[in-house]
């Protein structure tokens, strides 16, 4: 995992004490020294426990050091960073554009609620570059990217995307939880806000929701803690703690799983059933030069298309697996399957992919297991006939 940003000191708090990890601080009021002080405390001490205590202010500033940006905003899942972000930029009156692969309860925000606040949706190609220019009017006021996406893993040119957004006063926003913030560097790159479900890779155990959007610039940073605080955003200090945790073994969890995801999708290339594997880390990936120019290493999420399946076939072969779970999410130790077919929306592309497509994502289990377990189910669809 080559220039991964070095976790160091992650969440290690300055105070007397010793202690190597933040302490968790549960709490409403807080109690100002003096009435003067109750409407104008000072920087840096907190005046109300929504705003985030110890183990809150620890996880912001890991995950600005690391993406190197101007402000950390916490929420309570990946989907409210998502919605944090867009209502940061967005007003009405004004257009949001999107990639069509873009995840799923994301899209059903931008469709169905969105529109509420006078915000109208309009979708791009899911490996769009420079052509994306053409799509932003005068009334575009910001771009939803995700790359890759986290069923069709489809790429975008997110330098080109960011450069022509700045050049048009656009706000660039990224679903960067793929990468975990560890692999790529939106931010670096020039995308304005990236936002993540620190749910996956950063827990590492399944056990929290929890998300986070982080601001390049300064000016994007007062508007997006003056938005996070106006909302009511909030996220509980034990889930805190826990991503902070999760934090410490990130990179090498990550790389286990990256590594063994490779293996796996190896193996899949060589079964004359399965078609294209849809991995950006492999080289027949469509857009890897994309990926090797943007990423310093992989992730264990992928997906790949068995031709001539449908739905049922999908099912049965889910259900034959004993090891891999059947279950939304991923970056646990357990790995997880699903058939993607069902949740597949597109508007501005179609889903272009033969028979059935299958996702992936690999945990911790020793690859020959995950290995027979595929097997398993692949034995189960050919034995249905």
């Amino acid at each position: 995992m080559k220039d991964a940003t070095r976790l160091t000191r992650i969440g290690r708090p300055d105070h007397a004490s010793g202690l190597v990890n933040p302490p968790i601080e549960r709490g409403s009021t807080i109690l100002a020294p003096s009435a003067g002080e109750l409407y104008d405390a000072p920087p840096g001490r907190p005046h109300y426990g929504r705003v985030g205590l110890a183990s809150q202010q620890a996880l912001r500033s890991a995950l600005e050091e690391m993406q190197g940006g101007a402000f950390c905003a916490l929420t309570s899942s990946g989907l409210q960073a998502n919605i944090l972000s867009i209502l940061t930029v967005c007003e009405a009156g004004g257009v949001l554009l999107a990639t069509d692969n873009i995840y799923g309860p994301v899209r059903s925000f931008l469709t169905n609620t969105l529109p509420r606040f006078g915000v109208q949706t309009r979708f791009v190609a899911p490996d769009i570059g420079a052509e994306i220019g053409d799509h932003m009017d005068t009334d575009v006021q910001a771009v939803l990217l995700e790359s890759p996406g986290s069923l069709t893993m489809e790429l975008q040119d997110l330098p080109t995307i960011a450069r022509i957004a700045q050049d048009k006063g656009i706000t660039s926003i990224i679903d960067d939880t793929w990468s975990a913030g560890l692999t790529l560097k939106p931010l670096k790159l020039g995308i304005d806000l990236a936002a993540q479900a620190l749910t996956k890779y950063v827990s590492g155990h399944s056990d929290i929701m929890l998300g986070a959007v982080v601001a390049r610039t300064d000016a994007l940073a007062d508007r997006l803690r003056a938005t996070e605080r106006a909302m009511g955003f909030y996220a509980a200090p034990d889930d805190a703690y826990l991503a902070v945790r999760g934090l410490r073994t990130l990179q090498l969890r990550m790389q286990r799983s990256a590594d063994t995801s490779l293996q796996i999708a190896d193996w899949l290339a060589t079964l004359d059933c399965v078609g294209a594997i849809r991995h950006p880390a492999r080289s027949d990936h469509p857009q890897h030069a994309v990926f090797k120019r943007d990423f310093s290493g992989s992730a264990g999420l992928f997906s790949f298309e068995v031709p001539g399946w449908k739905n049922t076939d999908s099912e049965t072969f889910l259900d034959a697996l004993e090891v891999f779970g059947i279950g939304y999410s991923w970056g646990g130790f357990e790995s997880l399957a699903i058939h993607c077919d069902p949740q597949l929306r597109r508007s501005a592309t179609p889903a272009r992919h033969e028979g059935a497509l299958i996702r992936l994502a690999i945990g911790m289990e020793a690859p020959e297991d995950l290995i027979a377990d595929l097997e398993r189910g692949f034995a189960a669809v050919a034995a249905k006939g």
